[in-house]
């Protein structure tokens, strides 16, 4: 005689999916944290050496070869940068926009006023 399988083991699985998703989401979080203060720190770095730079090229250089520089310097940092930032900004917007998910949007918001303040920190 054959016995009915019961439909417990499918109840039961889906908190196992449920923390198995949530632990995969918190290790990235954690990786894009680590890359994100990986992030900061380059900008520090990068910002020194920009200093060093115009310091050494104001006692070496000409006033137009400075200014050629910063302008140069500038796009480079906008194109290399920005554009990341926003194509981020705009993925985390569009999950926010999702229903139930008013978490990721408080994050999303976060998100574009840094990108904003990034954008103006680097213009000339």
């Amino acid at each position: 005689m054959a016995t009915k399988k019961s439909s417990s083991p499918k109840k039961a699985s889906a908190p196992k999916s449920w923390d198995k998703l949530w632990d995969e989401y918190s290790v990235l979080l954690k990786k894009w944290a680590q890359n994100f203060e990986t992030l900061q720190k380059t900008s520090s770095e990068v910002q020194t050496k920009y200093n060093e730079v115009m310091l050494k090229a104001s006692s070496e250089s000409s006033e137009k070869t400075i200014k050629e520089f910063q302008k140069n310097w500038q796009k480079a940092m906008n194109d290399a940068a920005l554009d990341a930032f926003k194509q981020f900004d705009k993925n985390w917007q569009n999950i926010s926009n999702q229903s139930g998910v008013d978490q990721l949007k408080a994050y999303g918001e976060l998100m574009d006023s840094f990108a904003k303040t990034w954008q103006k920190m680097w213009q000339k």
